[in-house]
């Protein structure tokens, strides 16, 4: 007798009774707001745009139109799968038919993304019968392509690291696009932060200028998913002024919001079950019963782990094929297919890392499952919108980790669902990335005295690479000197001049280079032995060849991940700005980093608990940042030295997990490091400080929201259900003491 399939609805009313579920929360349904095609929109467009189902346009697609055709440059910000790309693609297509020498340049912050939006583009061109060609230019594109892109792309799609190292440095290749370019897209806008954004920034100040010097003067169309300030990091990445388009039009189910958290197996040790065992059975009753379900988790290794499970498990009900994998290091071959089959309905499930979390068309599911808490309260918003039919139910599940970042979330849902998602935040003016940049604008087009880059007045420093003998100075303007070509030594992705650069030696016959990392990121990440992720790939470090700056790695699939102590020396240079409480004093302001690696951990990815180590055998590398510290005035003398350690190490163990959720940021972009005496004071201080050199302005966020984030690491230590300390929250507990009850009161000081 073949048993009835389940209705996702039937599904629902059963997991409402599961015990581990610690929230419930449901975003009612939304009917489409549209309006009709603007009457100025040239009708071959019209009727392709019919062809595809589409006779009007959402009000937010409507409303980038119009701002648009005024010449404004717009952001706008719109769930996953509402509609964003005809938010650009609708006036670049007309702006090419009313003029055929205008030109497009598309940015994506992926290879695979320009190629996923590259099709849907060529679609609509192919229905149109206008003859507008469109060219993805990357690493990828071949010599004889790449010339035709030059002459004759009317739309040229492309990521910044192409833009900055192969496109502005040749510009006089591409004199018909600068010449005639009407409109910039920039996609996936909240990707571009931190770092990678600040680099951006100064790319875009480029690529303005050399616009400037051919006569054009291009409107930007930014697109982004939901953050806090998707005006300000618009304007702060262009430098233009922004209108912001948020009114979306786009019609959404309804869709329930779970935080599921798995049961407690140790209760001494606070130890629960893992996660990944949690989501196997979970989606298992999904895909079971015929519910198409995306299941993200973090890592590679995660991904074939769930994936191996969930196709024996549903194997003889379904069959394995009708569950895929997902992630970088497929063929794109590969991800065609698989993108596809789950908009076709032929795939059931699909497995995925956080490559699928931006905006490849891949349809929507019903239910989305996450394997522990994305990092950010954006991130997670993007993968929830994986799920939600138009119309008709959708369910995303998260599945909380042992992690204090992940209990922190499940314990405190209002904080995710009452809080506007982060802010994305970026420096363009840090020291190291300006010159850099300003090393590669000159060797562009020589620099006026007078001349601003973005909004700064430059002289000083271009006077500065003068005296380096980078520039020459003729009158009064500035000439590259050099034989050499900037832009080829400076990645977008680090801060530091001298990077390290990785091979990877899996196979002899095609030795890679996959990627590079700053010195001293290096040291921690990069060591020998050292499990480094790319792509969602792991590798293990064979060799760390220091003196010739290469790290040699090879493919490995392991059930662990690596941690590198630090012993950290920290000497402030100069304070800032300083809150002066009774018992405390909070100082933001620049620091030298002296760091030494010392042994590194192996900790298992599925309990967190330590299954190993060795030494590091590493020089002393130094950093100049910017730091947020805080110092105790008054400890309770009858704590011991050594009892007062293990206090600040707990609460900074707190800290490093709390700050990336509230400055959105890596964990391994801030660093916590505590002193029971620092040299200054003497006194004991827990200092925060920004990964990179000169900063990037994390350190002083966390200045500015200090008491959110302490009262944010209290909450997350008392709502433990540990007795006396575990690893989801200060560690570990503390001999002779209550090792929780202490943390708080010392935070309380704070």
């Amino acid at each position: 007798m073949m048993l009835r399939k389940k209705s996702l609805s039937d599904l629902i009313q059963e997991l409402r009774s599961d015990e581990n579920i610690i929230n419930w929360h449901e975003i009612e349904p939304q009917e489409a707001r549209t309006k009709p095609i603007p009457e100025s929109i040239d009708p071959r467009i019209k009727a392709a745009l019919g062809k595809k189902g589409i006779g009007e346009l959402y009000t937010h697609q409507y409303s980038a139109y119009q701002t648009l055709r005024k010449g404004e440059h717009i952001v706008a910000v719109t769930p996953t799968a509402s509609g964003k790309t005809l938010c650009y693609n609708l006036p670049v297509l007309q702006a090419v038919a009313e003029d055929d020498s205008s030109r497009a340049l598309y940015l994506f912050p992926t290879k695979a993304l320009a190629q996923d939006q590259k099709s849907e583009l060529n679609e609509i061109i192919h229905e149109m019968g206008i003859d507008i060609k469109s060219f993805t230019y990357d690493g990828d594109t071949s010599p004889a392509i790449r010339q035709i892109v030059r002459k004759a792309g009317h739309i040229v799609i492309t990521n910044p690291d192409m833009l900055h190292s192969a496109i502005l440095p040749h510009h006089t290749k591409w004199v018909s696009l600068f010449g005639n370019l009407k409109y910039i897209v920039i996609d996936e806008l909240h990707t571009y932060r931190g770092v990678f954004g600040s680099h951006v920034a100064n790319v875009i100040r480029r690529l303005k200028r050399i616009c400037k010097f051919y006569g054009s003067d291009p409107v930007f169309i930014c697109t982004s998913a939901t953050i806090a300030n998707p005006k300000e990091l618009a304007e702060q990445l262009t430098g233009s002024p922004m209108r912001l388009i948020d009114d979306n039009g786009a019609p959404r189910g309804r869709k329930h919001f779970v935080f599921y958290n798995p049961p407690i197996v140790n209760k001494p040790l606070n130890i629960r079950k893992s996660a990944t065992v949690e989501v196997n059975r979970l989606a298992m009753q999904f895909l079971k019963n015929n519910v198409q379900t995306i299941v993200f988790a973090r890592s590679r290794v995660r991904v074939e782990l769930i994936l191996s499970h969930l196709q024996e498990l549903v194997k003889k009900e379904i069959g394995a094929k009708s569950i895929r994998g997902y992630r970088g290091g497929y063929l794109p071959k590969q991800r065609r297919e698989i993108e596809k089959g789950l908009r076709d309905g032929e795939i059931l499930g699909v497995v995925s890392t956080n490559a699928l979390e931006l905006g490849v068309d891949i349809g929507q599911l019903q239910v989305c499952v996450m394997t522990g808490y994305p990092g950010s309260v954006a991130s997670t918003w993007q993968q929830a919108g994986r799920a939600g039919r138009r119309h008709g139910e959708a369910l995303v599940l998260m599945v909380a980790g042992s992690t204090p970042i992940d209990q922190y979330i499940v314990h405190n849902p209002e904080y995710f669902f009452d809080r506007s998602p982060e802010s994305a935040r970026i420096n363009p003016e840090n020291l190291i990335i300006l010159v850099d940049h300003l090393r590669c604008a000159a060797y562009e087009i020589p620099f006026r005295k007078d001349e601003e880059f973005g909004p700064l007045d430059v002289t000083d420093i271009m006077e500065y690479l003068v005296e380096e003998n980078v520039l020459h100075r003729n009158g009064n303007t500035f000439y590259w000197a050099n034989q050499s070509f900037p832009a080829s030594n400076i990645s977008l992705r680090s801060a530091s001049q001298e990077n390290v650069v990785i091979v990877d030696q899996s196979d002899v016959a095609n030795v890679r280079i996959i990627g590079e990392m700053d010195r001293f990121s290096a040291m921690t990440l990069l060591h020998d032995e050292a499990i480094y992720l790319h792509e969602g790939v792991q590798f293990q470090v064979e060799k760390l060849d220091w003196d010739h700056k290469k790290a040699y790695v090879r493919e490995v699939d392991v059930e662990y991940y690596t941690d590198a102590n630090l012993a950290v020396q920290l000497k402030v240079l100069e304070i800032d700005k300083t809150l002066s409480r009774r018992t405390t004093a909070i100082h933001y302001g620049d620091v030298v980093v002296n760091a030494l690696p010392t042994i590194f951990k192996k900790i298992k990815l599925t309990t967190g608990e330590n299954i190993g180590s060795g030494p590091i055998f590493l020089p002393e590398e130094e950093l100049h940042t910017s730091a947020t510290w805080m110092e105790l005035k008054d400890v309770d003398p009858a704590i011991g030295t050594k009892t007062l350690e293990q206090l600040l190490l707990g609460i900074s163990n707190v800290l490093k997990h709390i700050v990336p959720i509230h400055v959105m940021c890596d964990r391994s972009d801030i660093h916590v490091v505590s002193q029971i005496r620092a040299a200054q004071t003497q006194l004991p201080t827990i200092f925060l400080y920004d990964h990179y050199p000169g900063g990037i302005g994390l350190a002083e966020d966390v200045f500015k929201r200090f008491d959110e984030i302490k009262a944010a690491a209290r909450s997350l230590i008392k709502k433990c259900p540990c007795s006396d300390g575990c690893p989801s929250c200060i560690g570990t507990e503390i001999e002779g003491i209550n090792g929780k009850q202490k943390s708080i009161q010392l935070l309380d000081q704070l």
